[in-house]
């Protein structure tokens, strides 16, 4: 079926009160963002539901890429007719058996915008099922619970016809709840927070920290394909690369073993807080599922936070590991997690950190290093790069760019 326009509906959108227009205008953009490749189409956002004028795109590629958006609830291909019933009834036949299977029942629902047309609604239900009945074999009527329902929607402009409603993403259009910087390890956790934060509305900035010849290119990598597959909700997404070597050397050259971690997520928060800064950020995001590693104790998060007055937002925090992977199957990134290329949390890593650290302590060896040195040059040395949806890991590679923030 060659489709012509898509009608997007809203999900919490439709509470928003006065706010409303701010939401459906960020969701507009998100929509822009993640069909970046299709100039053609004309999105226009009304207060309802939001058109998309396909002017000749592949419908199919562009409802993919409606799927994973947040903000909306459903959405339905439409085909665009001339005020013509023998055409109108043509592709009603069409469209019906495009999606009919045995057994199946269905009903015709017209709506008159145009009360001019010289057909009524019963008028137009009668003539286009009759039209179905005698061409599509098999099918029945069924008026109050049909398997398929076409609707026929009279307007100046022409005929509208549909009969599939898919379900969106729902949530709200991320943006519409402020930035935040999400501390994109490269592991499990981490990508799903990114998702569950993205659909409560918060756009998300990757940070990444690398700590070349430890971890190696293709960790780094790894972090970028899965802000990739985070891309997919939103349409883009800044990944803000930070060079951690130096640090973690000094760390594991003057700070006991058994505070390594503690010190080394002090300072990754300090980095990550300072970056939040420099992107008109409100809140840092991450991966901390509460007792599932020493770093992600109550006592460790006490200690760890103590470098911040920034939100901490944890998503997963209260959910146990099946939980996580679970979700993680559903976005498409566990796969990639699992790779087995070991990032700056894991290397160094001692074989006994402390699971209850005290403040005063990782305060204490955190005082032999040099603190505003290395963070003034890891923050000098970041780089940045915009991944967007549908771009190859190649283009990214070519685009990323370095920035003084």
């Amino acid at each position: 079926m060659n489709y012509t326009e898509i009608m997007v509906r809203y999900g919490e959108l439709s509470t928003k009160g006065k706010n409303k227009r701010t939401f459906i205008n960020r969701l507009s953009q998100n929509v822009r963002r993640a069909l970046h490749d299709f100039p053609e189409i004309k999105i226009l956002g009304e207060r309802d539901h939001m058109y998309l004028e396909l002017n000749g795109a592949d419908s199919h590629i562009v409802m993919k890429r409606l799927e994973p958006i947040f903000g909306i609830q459903n959405y339905s291909p439409v085909v665009r007719l001339p005020r013509d019933m023998d055409v109108v009834k043509k592709v009603a036949v069409e469209m019906v058996q495009s999606v009919f299977k045995e057994g199946q029942t269905f009903k015709i629902t017209t709506k008159r915008a145009d009360h001019l047309f010289e057909l009524d609604t019963n008028d137009i239900n009668q003539l286009l099922g009759a039209e179905v009945l005698r061409n599509v074999e098999g099918i029945k009527v069924q008026v109050k619970k049909p398997d398929i329902e076409v609707k026929v929607e009279v307007r100046l402009e022409g005929i509208f016809l549909s009969c599939q409603r898919i379900a969106g993403a729902g949530g709200l259009p991320v943006g519409s709840g402020g930035r935040a910087m999400l501390m994109l390890s490269g592991g499990i956790d981490s990508p799903v927070a990114g998702y569950l934060a993205m659909k409560r509305g918060v756009e998300v900035q990757a940070v990444h920290f690398h700590s070349p010849p430890y971890t190696s290119p293709r960790a780094l990598q790894k972090a970028k394909d899965l802000t990739v597959k985070l891309t997919a909700y939103v349409g883009s997404i800044q990944f803000i690369e930070v060079p951690f070597t130096e640090i973690q050397e000094e760390i594991k050259r003057v700070v006991p073993e058994g505070y390594l971690m503690t010190v080394t997520r002090r300072m990754m928060m300090r980095l990550t807080d300072k970056i939040r800064e420099q992107q008109s950020g409100l809140a840092i995001v991450n991966g901390e599922s509460l007792g599932q590693v020493a770093s992600q104790t109550l006592q460790s998060m006490v200690s760890i936070n103590e470098v911040t007055n920034t939100p901490i937002i944890r998503p997963v925090v209260s959910m146990d590991k099946n939980e996580i992977i679970e979700i993680a199957q559903k976005i498409d990134t566990l796969e990639l997690s699992i790779q087995p290329f070991e990032d700056c949390c894991t290397i160094f890593a001692p074989p006994a950190p402390k699971t209850k650290p005290k403040l005063e302590k990782a305060q204490k060896f955190e005082a032999r290093l040099d603190v505003d040195g290395l963070i003034e040059r890891a923050m000098a040395g970041l780089v940045i790069s915009e991944i967007k949806t549908g771009d190859s890991l190649e283009e990214q590679q070519e685009e990323a760019f370095s920035e003084f923030l």
